[in-house]
């Protein structure tokens, strides 16, 4: 993983940096993962594909672009799942998982309608990555406000314009 420059972000962000960092190299099998806020705007990503070094050397399957694609998916399931929970009369929706041949989808509800997203590869331990995702949420929620939430997507603005350069 291609660490983000966390330079300048307060202490929460910084936190929520290295938790997502923790998850990426901690849990096996887990190939990249996004932060969505309930606009289904990227917050905080994994993104292997953040340089073009990155990109060149990439092997693994995947959402195609990058992170920002995640992130467009779990934004869609959750919605959809949401809608169907509404449709069902069920209450909230906790956490979606989706089984394909060649890897796994989790996503998760973090707060206020914010989404954690998790690409896993095939041979995942699909209980350890829902696991370890609940502890990031646990982790998480609390200080996911309003005013990070919009820390975080300046910071990935400011990140993505300056790598244009």
């Amino acid at each position: 993983m291609t660490a983000p420059s966390t330079f300048g972000l307060s202490s929460e962000a910084r936190n929520l940096h290295w938790l997502l960092t923790n998850l990426v190299e901690e849990v096996p099998g887990i190939e990249s993962v996004a932060v969505v806020s309930s606009d289904g705007l990227l917050l905080l990503s994994s993104d292997p594909d953040r340089n073009e070094a990155a990109k060149a050397q990439r092997t693994r399957k995947g959402p195609r672009g990058s992170s920002a694609d995640l992130a467009t998916v779990v934004s869609g399931i959750g919605s959809l799942t949401i809608g169907a929970a509404r449709l069902m009369e069920y209450g909230g929706v906790k956490h979606t998982m989706v089984a394909m041949d060649e890897g796994s989808l989790f996503v998760m509800s973090i707060s206020d309608g914010s989404l954690l997203g998790v690409h896993g590869s095939a041979d995942c331990d699909m209980s350890v990555v829902a696991y370890h995702m609940a502890l990031f949420v646990g982790r998480a929620g609390h200080v996911l406000t309003p005013e990070l939430r919009s820390e975080l997507r300046k910071s990935l603005e400011a990140e993505s314009t300056g790598s244009t350069r």
